[in-house]
């Protein structure tokens, strides 16, 4: 009767993932921990590629911001180096800091330092408040539903997989236990395809206030103007980025890099 436990096993990721999925969609759907009512607000540039790609979005809006006006230079290798070291806000005083007194560091650890700065936290928070962020960013969102749910009924097609391979089972036949285990699946298939037309598109990190000023946004985005390009480059990320030397110090990997001598020629 080993295949039963499996089968237990089977309908406790099913449930769990599928509970936890609708329990998200209703929340986003009520907007709960939200204001009632949203009051008007234009999104900054910074609270746009918050609402859009979250914190590490941020980073690389600054990096390509301050990069475009000769205050931070990135190298097609890899390197970004701080050229004034004097931010005009906390968002690029925090990416100044993450690069490091050297002034020289690779741009995906600059980067990642920059994103968990307190800064970015704060923006953050200012957003939940404002209703236009997820509070805890999206991590028990809809999305994360989404990918729970994916991991269920992959994990009870392993469980019938295993059950059915399993030796000495001649209390029931094959096809039998098949159909046991057809009905997590049908479950975690049901919930995926709800979500997919009820609740697409998701996000991780904006609410539908958020999503729908996102949208307005995104429509003004494209011009030729440098903040209607930062602008695309907020909603969309760096593969906005027209420049090619720029595209290429942001796709650029080196595992084990050293950090560049910064004690002079």
């Amino acid at each position: 009767m080993v295949w039963v436990l499996l089968l237990l096993l089977a309908w406790t990721a099913a449930g769990t993932a599928c509970t936890r999925l609708c329990l998200a969609a209703v929340r986003a759907a009520d907007g709960t921990g939200a204001p009632a009512v949203v009051p008007a607000h234009d999104l900054t540039l910074y609270e746009a590629a918050f609402l859009s790609g979250g914190p590490r979005r941020v980073a690389d809006l600054t990096m390509v911001a301050m990069a475009r006006q000769r205050r931070l230079l990135l190298a097609r290798t890899g390197w970004a180096t701080v050229v004034d070291p004097l931010g005009r806000d906390d968002i690029e005083r925090s990416v100044i800091g993450a690069i490091g007194p050297g002034g020289q560091r690779r741009i995906a650890p600059a980067r990642d330092a920059a994103a968990a700065a307190e800064a970015v936290g704060s923006l953050g928070a200012r957003l939940v408040g404002a209703g236009l962020a997820v509070p805890g960013y999206g991590d028990d969102g809809v999305a994360a539903g989404i990918r729970q749910t994916r991991g269920a009924a992959l994990a009870v097609v392993a469980l019938g997989a295993t059950a059915l391979l399993l030796p000495g089972r001649p209390d029931l036949p094959d096809g039998l236990v098949a159909l046991w285990f057809a009905l997590p699946l049908a479950l975690t298939l049901s919930c995926l395809a709800i979500a997919r037309v009820e609740a697409h598109p998701y996000t991780r990190w904006a609410s539908p206030a958020g999503q729908r000023l996102l949208r307005s946004l995104a429509r003004r985005a494209g011009g030729a103007d440098d903040r209607t390009y930062l602008t695309s480059i907020a909603v969309r990320g760096v593969r906005a980025v027209a420049e090619p030397d720029l595209r290429e110090a942001f796709e650029h990997r080196e595992p084990g890099g050293r950090e560049p001598y910064a004690g002079g020629a």
